[in-house]
C-alpha cells in the first residue's frame, strides 16, 4: 500500500515493506506422496497375478485335481450312469450320433472311477458287437487321455518328489524307460485298475504318443471280450458269449501268474 503524501506536499512513495508484500507469490502445495503399499492397492490385477502365482505351486494345482475328480466321482453316485445296463439309451438317439455320444459319456466316465467293465458291457447290449467295440475304444483312449492330461499337468510336479518306495520308484523307472511295453501289457492284462494305471503314467516320464497308442492297441482284446459278452448275455449258453468268458478270464489268470513269478524284479531304479 502507499503512505501518505509528506507534510510537505511531495509525491506519495512506497516503503520496503509494501514492495515485499506485493512481491510474495504463493507457494504451490507439495504432491501427495504415494507410499508402496498405496501403490500395491491401487495398481489394477495386482489380486489375479497373486492368484495366478498361487495357481503356479505344485500343491495348489494337486488340490484342484483332486477336487475335479471327487466332483466327478460325486456326479457318477448322483446320476448312475449304470442304469444305461437296464434303462437303454435314450429313444432320441441313435446310429452314429448315439455311438458318438456314448463314447463321449464313456471316457468321462472312465476319468470320474467308473469301472470300465461296466461300461463295455453297457456298449455290447446298447449298440451290438461292432458298433458296441468302436464306441469303447474310442471312449477308452479318449477317458485315458483326459486323465494322462490332468494328471500330467495339475499333478506330477507334486507328486514326483514323493516317488521314495521301493514299488513306486520300480513302476516309475518301468514307465518312465519302457512306456510303451509297459502300458501295453497293463492294458492287456486286467490286474491293474484303468484309473491307476493312467495317473501312475502321467505322474512318470512317459510320452504322450506311447501313452496313447499303448493305450489303444492294449485294450483291444480284454474291450471286446467284455462288449460281445454284453451283446450276447440274452443267450448265455451261445458260442460267442462262452469264448468272450473265456477270453476275459483267461487273461485275467495269466497276468496274476506272471505277476506273482516277476515279483522280485521289482527293484528300485
Amino acid at each position: 500500500m502507499l503512505d501518505a503524501t509528506t507534510r510537505s506536499g511531495g509525491t506519495a512513495t512506497a516503503t520496503p515493506r509494501a514492495i515485499a508484500t506485493e512481491l510474495v507469490v504463493p507457494a504451490p502445495a507439495p504432491a501427495p506422496l504415494i507410499t508402496p503399499v498405496d501403490s500395491a492397492v491401487t495398481v489394477p490385477g495386482g489380486l489375479a497375478a497373486r492368484c495366478a502365482r498361487g495357481l503356479r505351486s505344485p500343491w495348489s494345482r494337486f488340490a484342484l485335481l483332486v477336487t475335479l475328480l471327487a466332483a466327478a466321482a460325486s456326479s457318477v453316485l448322483l446320476f448312475e450312469p449304470q442304469k444305461l445296463l437296464s434303462d437303454g439309451w435314450p429313444p432320441q438317439l441313435g446310429g452314429i450320433s448315439a455311438t458318438a455320444v456314448f463314447a463321449v459319456a464313456y471316457g468321462l466316465c472312465t476319468v470320474a472311477f467308473v469301472p470300465r467293465p461296466l461300461l463295455n458291457l453297457a456298449a455290447g447290449a446298447l449298440f451290438g458287437s461292432q458298433w458296441g467295440i468302436g464306441a469303447a475304444l474310442v471312449g477308452t483312449v479318449l477317458g485315458a487321455g483326459i486323465a494322462f492330461g490332468l494328471g500330467r499337468v495339475l499333478g506330477q510336479d507334486a507328486l514326483r518328489p514323493l516317488l521314495r518306495g521301493r514299488l513306486l520308484k520300480a513302476a516309475d523307472g518301468q514307465l518312465s524307460r519302457h512306456g510303451m511295453r509297459s502300458m501295453l501289457a497293463a492294458r492287456l492284462f486286467p490286474g491293474v485298475p484303468f484309473w491307476a494305471a493312467n495317473y501312475c503314467a502321467a505322474v512318470s516320464r512317459m510320452g504322450w504318443v506311447s501313452f496313447l497308442v499303448a493305450t489303444a492297441v492294449g485294450s483291444v482284446p480284454n474291450t471286446a471280450a467284455y462288449v460281445v459278452a454284453g451283446a450276447r448275455a440274452s443267450s448265455p449258453t451261445s458260442p460267442a458269449f462262452l469264448i468272450a468268458m473265456a477270453c476275459i478270464t483267461l487273461p485275467a489268470l495269466v497276468g496274476a501268474v506272471v505277476a506273482w513269478r516277476k515279483r522280485h524284479h521289482l527293484r528300485p531304479a
